[in-house]
């Protein structure tokens, strides 16, 4: 057939020779005025569509999506067949309560103990405040969520949005705040707190709805063209749990991006290292977290979005299974990459939360079949009976492709540790196409994100966006529907592929991003950049999982030279939280957080509570 490639069927692939192919990307990278110019041109009539087209075919995307017979028919979205039951969990009810789910969450953790977390030592090893230390310093009557509130109010509004670290949040009302923090007060007066979650601070990415806020994405207009008339699903479910909602977290705008970049509203510093990107797009909410203001946030991940800054961020950062939580009253609710999960400080927390925020809608619960939500038994912090029965699969060459063998070591060293302490086994796997993934997945949320706000963009606010969405856009809207046929098709071949590795192995490891935070070109933050290359190292783990829709999890095992956070990424079967859960526990016990961020608010109280032992 000339020049063009008939892919075999998957079952006649032989895996075994399967040669890796390093990702070479072939894109300017451009800041300041250059890259404005650039925008204009992607933008003329003609020769806008020459650049898209030429940067496309040095890509490889042109071959892939024009040259390429797939004999695999589309998979729309993920679609999964019957998974078998996890083991050593706890089952919990798609209809139970949010608060109900909380107290079956808290069964699973083990045994609270006080004085680990309030000691006033000061030569004891950093360690971030957790859920049940609000609750207990609540409950003990040690302070009040409203003198916690005060503390955060004073935080956030002493930066007024112009000093490093420039905004964790877009939208913030300290009334609200305090409304929310002296119901709980009240509550705790009383005796009568709703759930652990009473008094807890908790912000929300401002692709989700949340009231009395509005829903910017991260743009300067689309709040004006979309209002909100409730909470999304599950802000409501937060909600009904006493958590006090802190206000909308900052984002790289309207998803379109890795690094957190947004000249809107300024973008969000690395806590570790201002100089530094988040990562994206839920920069906010990660930064949020790991500066200490909250113990966890909700984000967005269609891309990496939630996995990629936690990671950065040295937090814990979630991707459930697609469709097990609710996107209803978000603004990737039509798409077929996205959930929306938890970033949080430490594992237990992000337990907790996605605990009170699990449950499918209506439509995917008929449609996606979903097994039972269950949640590990983390009553011992070791989790040695399931963990010791867990094959990990591991993809040496792509593993080891990383800008930095620091980021690669790390991670191998917590999977030794995880064989020797727990008898963990390593399995070799190939994971095939890696390089058509990257382009399906594309292909994938740039058509969705173009639906969902095309209608919006038409009526003239195109011109509002930053430069580097404008970017994604020109390249979004050159993909015809025969590109998203065949990226759809791509789906359900990689689907095929990654439900045959599963066949032997329990989860796939791997660093979670090719790179630890990058720095902040200073000509950056006002107009934007676009630098694809490192868009590929932060994306070259992740995008697995949302293409297909499988459980991911981000978890901090170590930092770099240079001390910047790296994570490791533990991806699942289809509905096995659980899994990826308890495994994530039992690295964060072979490797805690240690570094405390260089900027950090103790906001529970300044300096640790002396405790009686």
């Amino acid at each position: 057939m000339g020049k063009y490639k008939v892919m075999k069927p998957v079952n006649e692939v032989d895996v075994s020779c399967v040669k890796y192919k390093e990702e070479d990307i072939k894109a300017p990278h451009l800041t300041g005025f250059l890259f404005k110019l650039f925008v204009k041109m992607l933008e003329a009539p003609v020769i806008g569509s020459l650049i898209v087209e030429s940067l496309k075919k040095n890509n490889g995307m042109t071959q892939i999506f024009r040259n390429t017979v797939i004999p695999e028919e589309p998979m729309f979205r993920p679609v999964f067949p019957s998974q078998k039951p996890e083991l050593d969990v706890v089952l919990v009810g798609e209809d139970e309560s949010p608060v109900d789910r909380l107290e079956t969450a808290l069964k699973c953790l083990p045994q609270y103990d006080p004085s680990i977390s309030f000691n006033a030592d000061p030569s004891s090893s950093f360690r971030y405040w957790k859920i049940r230390d609000y609750a207990y310093a609540y409950r003990s009557k040690l302070t009040t969520p409203s003198v916690v509130a005060e503390k955060i109010i004073s935080i956030i509004e002493e930066f007024k949005y112009d000093k490093s670290p420039t905004p964790f949040l877009i939208s913030f009302d300290a009334n609200e705040v305090r409304k929310q923090a002296e119901a709980s007060t009240h509550r705790f007066e009383e005796g009568h707190p709703i759930s652990i979650l009473d008094g807890v601070f908790i912000t929300i990415k401002d692709d989700i709805d949340c009231l009395p806020h509005t829903t910017t994405g991260g743009t300067r207009w689309l709040h004006e063209a979309r209002s909100v008339e409730q909470d999304s699903v599950v802000v409501s479910r937060l909600r009904s749990c006493g958590a006090v909602l802190l206000g909308k977290a900052n984002m790289h705008e309207l998803g379109m991006g890795t690094s957190g970049n947004n000249s809107n509203y300024g973008t969000t510093r690395n806590p570790h290292a201002p100089e530094r990107y988040t990562g994206g797009s839920s920069s906010g909410s990660a930064a949020i977290v790991a500066s200490g203001l909250c113990p966890a946030a909700l984000g967005t991940d269609g891309g990496g979005s939630v996995r990629i800054p936690a990671s950065l961020c040295g937090v814990t950062g979630l991707k459930t299974t697609y469709g097990r939580t609710d996107m209803t009253g978000s603004l990737c609710a039509g798409g077929t990459v996205e959930v929306i999960s938890p970033v949080a400080s430490s594992l237990e927390d992000t337990l907790l939360v996605y605990a009170a925020i699990l449950g499918c809608s209506a439509a995917d619960r008929l449609n996606l079949n979903p097994t039972q939500p269950c949640l590990p038994k983390l009553l011992s912090h070791n989790g040695s009976n399931v963990i010791g029965s867990l094959r990990l699969g591991k993809y040496t060459t792509w593993f080891n492709d990383v800008i930095s063998s620091d980021i690669s070591d790390k991670c191998e060293d917590v999977l030794k540790l995880l064989s020797n302490n727990h008898g963990c086994q390593v399995v070799e796997i190939v994971v095939p196409e890696l390089e058509e993934m990257r382009a399906a997945h594309v292909v994938s949320i740039g058509s969705a994100t173009l639906c969902s706000l095309t209608p919006y963009c038409e009526a003239g606010k195109n011109s509002k966006l930053s430069n580097d969405t404008r970017t994604s856009f020109a390249i979004f809207k050159s993909f015809s529907a025969s590109d998203y046929i065949a990226a759809q098709c791509l789906r359900r071949r990689l689907m095929e592929y990654h439900l045959d590795i599963f066949k032997n192995v329990d989860v796939i490891v791997t660093p979670t991003c090719g790179m630890t935070a990058p720095v902040i070109p200073p000509e950056a933050l006002k107009n934007g950049e676009t630098n694809f290359q490192v868009a590929a190292y932060l994306m070259r783990f992740v995008v697995a999982a949302n293409l297909l829709g499988f459980p991911a999890i981000s978890v901090h095992v170590g930092y770099d030279k240079e001390g910047m956070p790296i994570g490791l990424q533990i991806m699942g079967r289809p509905w096995a939280e659980a899994t990826i859960l308890s495994l994530a526990a039992a690295v964060e016990e072979l490797a805690p957080v240690t570094q405390k961020p260089a900027v950090f608010h103790d906001v529970l109280n300044t300096n640790r509570i002396h405790m009686d032992n």
